[in-house]
């Protein structure tokens, strides 16, 4: 084995202040929630519906690239630093796993510090995995630089089933020898020899493993099939900065090239705008009513959201280069929407665009093709007056003419901010609770509504 030495790294203190001058708000570490006692309520979003927005806001760093980029700061004996940065919940998981692992990791004023120098530990347990699923990505990365990994499964998902049979296919194409025993995969190999991969479907976590255990194996790899989301591409550009040779990355065949170890260094990278959150925003003034803008946003991501939010009959514009304007007057026509993989409908954006369709006026259809439960949110927009009928994969929603405020629970992150969409547009006062959820993937969410005018406060 490489110098990855197999004792378990003691977990470092809180954070630490990094350097950098970025200048967004500084962030501060979220430390789990304390236990409520019998007479404490749940922590919970208030919303007063009814208020149009209006304003202007900006885009923080996406979530889903920034996790991906943690895992492979690993691959470098170094400082890798990702800058635009949001302040979420997963983020802080994801410093603790890779903590665990031996890494020393700094968090402040946006920006992540990961010394990767010494890692200490192939061990990613589950106690940590099954607290952020996407942490599963660093068995790649793991394996390229120790050439021996022990990752726990993720265990369930509230949305359905995440599979890592084409992760498993991957790395034993590349050489290594993949077990699954006592709910953790283990790998291990010699040599990482590269070779062309087939994925039977275009799954972002498989490319984003064997992207990361590629970039350190011998010889050439081909991805075929691979997942083409514009996460993807950050990830393939902060490889490259390390060191590595990737080229393809955004489209079907991703080629990558393997460098030695000693080649590999640290690197100062941007995170792209969040795509999900851009089509919250434009969600939420769909359903509120109203005209804002949204700067920071990376239009090139989103144009299946655009192309919808169209057809619907609001105004949407672009404005080059990072800048788009929503305008929504009256009310909005149903659509059919099917969730597929990028550069398609994105899956996590069907929950809150149901939220808007459920007032749209005729009957739309809403099919999801990526996950079997990702409908959860309808039970909890039934209590706010939704009509809405599940028939398989497909939701069938007829709108209303208004939803009502009730008290609702959010069982996933994109379902929390649907039912805060709902309560926007809605009669009364909606209280959304399950609140752990949404701070996961949206930073200060509520603060940034009311300062374009939504009535919206958190006790």
């Amino acid at each position: 084995m490489s110098d990855c030495l197999p004792l378990r790294a003691v977990s470092s203190s809180p954070i630490i202040k990094a350097a950098g001058n970025m200048t967004p708000p500084q962030i501060t570490r979220l430390d789990p929630p304390a236990k409520q006692g019998p007479q404490e309520a749940e922590e919970r979003i208030i919303i007063r519906g009814g208020k149009p927005l209006r304003g202007e806001t900006r885009i923080f760093g996406a979530k889903n690239a920034v996790l991906k980029m943690m895992a492979a700061a690993l691959l470098a004996k170094d400082v890798t630093v990702l800058r635009n940065v949001p302040n979420l919940t997963d983020v802080h998981m994801m410093a603790d796993v890779l903590r665990h692992l031996g890494a020393v990791v700094e968090i402040s004023n946006n920006e992540v510090s990961i010394d990767a120098t010494n890692l200490t530990e192939i061990e990613a347990p589950y106690e940590l995995v099954s607290q952020l699923r996407a942490s599963f990505v660093v068995l790649g990365p793991l394996l390229a630089r120790c050439r021996e990994a022990k990752v726990s499964l993720p265990g369930g998902c509230a949305i359905g089933e995440r599979r890592i049979d084409l992760h498993e296919k991957g790395l034993k194409l590349l050489g290594a020898e993949v077990g699954i025993d006592h709910g953790y995969v283990y790998a291990s190999a010699t040599k990482l020899t590269g070779a062309r991969i087939y994925l039977d479907r275009p799954s972002n976590g498989a490319t984003e493993n064997i992207m990361m255990a590629a970039a350190l194996a011998e010889g050439q790899t081909i991805i075929e099939n691979a997942a083409q989301d514009p996460e993807i591409v950050n990830l393939a550009d902060c490889i490259n900065a390390m060191g590595g040779k990737i080229t393809g990355a955004g489209t079907y065949q991703i080629v990558i090239d393997g460098v030695p170890q000693e080649e590999m260094h640290g690197a100062v990278v941007d995170t792209i705008p969040d795509r999900l959150e851009v089509g919250t925003f434009l969600y939420a003034c769909m359903a509120a009513g109203g005209e804002i803008i949204i700067n920071g946003a990376n239009a090139h991501h989103i144009y299946a959201v655009i192309s919808k939010i169209h057809e619907m009959g609001a105004e949407c514009s672009i404005y080059a280069p990072d800048t788009i304007k929503i305008k929504v007057e009256g009310r909005l026509k149903a659509i059919d929407v099917t969730t597929v993989p990028y550069p398609g409908f994105p899956t996590d954006l069907q929950a809150p665009l149901m939220s808007v369709l459920a007032v749209a006026e005729g009957t739309s259809i809403m099919t999801e093709t990526m996950y079997e439960n990702r409908f959860m949110q309808v039970g909890e927009l039934r209590r706010m007056g939704a009509d809405i009928q599940l028939k398989a994969n497909s939701a069938i929603v007829k709108g209303v003419p208004k939803l009502m405020g009730a008290e609702v629970k959010s069982s996933d992150l994109r379902a929390a901010a649907a039912l805060i969409i709902a309560g926007l547009g809605a009669d009364g006062v909606t209280e959304v609770t399950g609140l752990s959820h949404l701070d996961r993937g949206y930073d200060k969410l509520e603060e940034r509504l009311r300062d374009l005018g939504a009535d919206v406060w958190r006790r």
